[in-house]
């Protein structure tokens, strides 16, 4: 049975937005999997995705301190519809990414990290599939910000999708 999912990371509110843009929220609300992959920044954006999420699979940043460390881990993993995930927050230089990835999560299938707030949708060698959902508040060199839908389906991971989120006016 096909599972939508949504991936976001480094929301970092309430430092870089009061809250989130409406479309993630209403994408979190039609999703049956929400993934974050770290910089969250504040707990009670942790505690907002909890009590709005059907499941959630997280991680804490290299923003994130006390009740976030405490609460989430470095490394999250989920078995989702035949396809084994892991979330991470930090994966290092760009340069390489692909292999040394497949090489720290060779029981994975697809990859969900964040850190850097640059939209990534690739695949290593070994089949590992990386992606980087941008950031939905923290745009940095991004032409705007992003979050990803997609459907976890019978093993497959389909319907990828990088939503823009306009710039705060």
């Amino acid at each position: 049975m096909p599972v939508p999912l949504v991936f976001t990371s480094d929301t970092h509110v309430p430092k870089r937005a009061r809250d989130l843009p409406h479309s993630l929220w209403a994408a979190i609300a039609d999703a049956d999997v929400v993934v974050h992959a770290g910089d969250w920044v504040d707990v009670a954006l942790l505690d907002l995705f909890e009590a709005r999420s059907r499941r959630l699979v997280a991680v804490h940043g290299n923003n994130d301190h006390g009740a976030l460390r405490d609460r989430l881990p470095e490394i999250a993993r989920a078995e989702i519809e035949g396809i084994r995930f892991a979330v991470v927050h930090e994966t290092g230089d760009a340069k390489g990414r692909e292999s040394r990835c497949a090489a720290r999560f060779p029981d994975a299938d697809v990859l969900v990290f964040g850190h850097s707030h640059i939209p990534w949708d690739t695949t290593a060698a070994s089949g590992l599939r990386l992606v980087n959902p941008g950031s939905p508040t923290d745009r940095r060199r991004q032409p705007h910000g992003t979050y990803v839908t997609a459907v976890a389906d019978a093993g497959e991971l389909r319907d990828v999708v990088f939503h823009a989120v306009p710039p705060r006016r």
